[in-house]
């Protein structure tokens, strides 16, 4: 597999990714998931989630079994690793104060993931209130940055960045009343040189296309897509 940060994280690249939470899929529906996946305009395909019980490296290698997309992690912790992922994105929730989510997930796995292999893109996470609680904010422990304080978003963004984080994730939480404002979106984008990823509250193809307008380089659509897996026929 190519270097999937070079390849799909770029400024102004536009690309769209699905997540998928294992404890959401059964042995039949990540098969259908997948197929619907393989067939939508989606560039690639994130597992994970806050809390997950189920097996992430069966979940990985059913997906793979009829999707040519990369797999990449979205790990809530480090229970959740697997080698036969493309890549991961090694998140550090710089908008929260928890310790265990800045670092200490990071030192649990550090060695299995030097061992794997896989491709690490080190992200910086930020959580932005999206109107109601979330499972990252409840399982975490962390506060989100409340919508309205933009300039807080844009200099943890920018802090994330100048630490040596390669990638921003700006994130509403999975099944966000409201996605990330897109007045957020764009000043974050208008400092930052890495690229930007949008999650959280992203209901339709316009809500896609109006947060590459404001400014993301990756959208990223999880619960729309789980309960309508023809999200992008529509």
């Amino acid at each position: 597999m190519a270097n999937i940060y070079e390849t799909y994280f770029s400024k102004g690249g536009n690309k769209i990714a699905v997540l998928l939470d294992p404890d959401k899929l059964n042995a039949g529906s990540v098969l259908k998931l997948s197929e619907k996946i393989e067939q939508s305009p989606a560039d690639f395909i994130m597992v994970g989630g806050s809390l997950v019980t189920t097996s992430v490296p069966s979940v990985v290698k059913a997906i793979k079994s009829v999707s040519k997309k990369p797999v990449v992690l979205f790990p809530g912790s480090s229970t959740q690793l697997c080698a036969e992922a493309d890549a991961l994105l090694l998140l550090s929730l710089v908008s929260g104060r928890n310790p265990e989510y800045l670092i200490g997930e990071h030192v649990k796995s550090s060695y299995s993931i030097m061992k794997s292999g896989i491709e690490v893109i080190s992200t910086a996470y930020v959580l932005i209130d999206g109107g109601t609680v979330t499972s990252v904010q409840y399982v975490s422990n962390t506060m989100p940055i409340p919508a309205s304080k933009i300039d807080l978003a844009v200099a943890t963004a920018l802090a994330g960045e100048q630490i040596g984080m390669k990638n921003i994730y700006l994130e509403a939480g999975s099944g966000a009343r409201n996605p990330v404002p897109h007045d957020t979106i764009r000043a974050v984008a208008s400092v930052c040189k890495s690229p930007i990823m949008v999650g959280g509250g992203l209901k339709s193809m316009s809500d896609i296309a109006k947060s590459f307008y404001a400014g993301a380089d990756i959208a990223v659509v999880g619960t729309a897509f789980e309960q309508n897996p023809d999200f992008f026929k529509r």
